[in-house]
């Protein structure tokens, strides 16, 4: 089954904020946004040149849009990992499904019984998750890392567009990753810049590997399998999270939290299933 793919890009993401956690200990998380930018930059400019991808795109506005909102949503969801517990900053980046859904229907997607409920399950699971497991010194990471969810849900929709529109996928992560170095480089230019040793130098690879093979896996789970299955398999990226965060960490939620985040699941999966049931009205 080709969406089993997505187990393998779960398991790649859990790692992938691992590192991040690590990494934040001798790195800011904008500087961690840039090292996995820049390498993923140039792991995929190998991969589009391998494949004979021409890089000159008729939809520069789309990507350069879409390279800024991912580059914010990533910038997010780091800062969000350094703050909070890592199941939980997963967990709210991943109500970008949630948002996507929203955004469609704003796009003029009808607005069916099944959005609307998935809306409102997404919405009680959030506030559930916000309100028992953060203190008020864990607020502020909490809202990041809801926002990162909502921007991302903004990517998502960004690359949904330009797919409907011809752009290779390939093209489309390559010029995120280079709008998202450019940002993470620019902001570099106005904040410290710490020296990377051996062990920050792996943790740093290692975040922009696991991303960049993970979203190759996600990808093929997508293409491949079936989009509702894989949805729901992605979402084990937060079992694979809170594993490794009580491994390393400690990190443990209790009942309520654990609620909280199997109504966020449930829909996430629902507003995946009932976006692609409705086709998005064309002008």
């Amino acid at each position: 089954m080709q969406s089993l793919w997505m187990l393998v890009a779960s398991l790649l993401f859990a790692c992938m904020g691992v590192c991040v956690k690590f990494a934040v200990e001798t790195h800011s998380a904008v500087e961690i946004t840039f090292y996995r930018s820049f390498i993923s930059l140039i792991l995929m400019f190998g991969l589009v040149r391998l494949q004979r991808v021409p890089l000159a795109t008729p939809h520069w506005r789309w990507q350069i849009s879409r390279g800024i909102v991912g580059f914010s949503a990533l910038f997010a969801y780091f800062y969000a990992i350094t703050l909070l517990p890592l199941a939980t900053a997963v967990t709210l980046n991943y109500t970008s499904a949630i948002f996507l859904a929203l955004y469609l229907a704003l796009a003029g997607m009808k607005m069916r019984l099944g959005i609307l409920g998935a809306l409102a399950v997404g919405l009680v699971g959030v506030v559930l998750l916000l309100k028992p497991t953060l203190n008020a010194d864990q607020l502020v990471g909490g809202l990041i890392g809801l926002a990162s969810g909502v921007v991302a849900g903004m990517a998502y929709f960004s690359v949904r567009e330009l797919g409907a529109r011809g752009e290779p996928e390939t093209r489309t992560v390559f010029y995120f990753s280079l709008v998202s170095s450019i940002c993470a480089g620019i902001w570099l230019g106005f904040s410290s810049l710490h020296a990377v040793d051996l062990r920050s130098g792996l943790l740093l690879l290692g975040v922009a590997s696991f991303a960049t093979v993970a979203q190759l896996a996600m990808t093929r789970a997508y293409t491949r399998g079936k989009t509702l299955m894989s949805a729901a398999l992605a979402y084990s990226t937060v079992i694979f999270s809170s594993l490794f965060g009580a491994v390393f960490w400690g990190e443990v939620m209790d009942a309520s939290a654990w609620f909280a985040i199997g109504l966020i699941i449930l829909s996430g999966i629902a507003a995946t299933h009932f976006s692609r049931a409705s086709p998005v009205e064309q002008d």
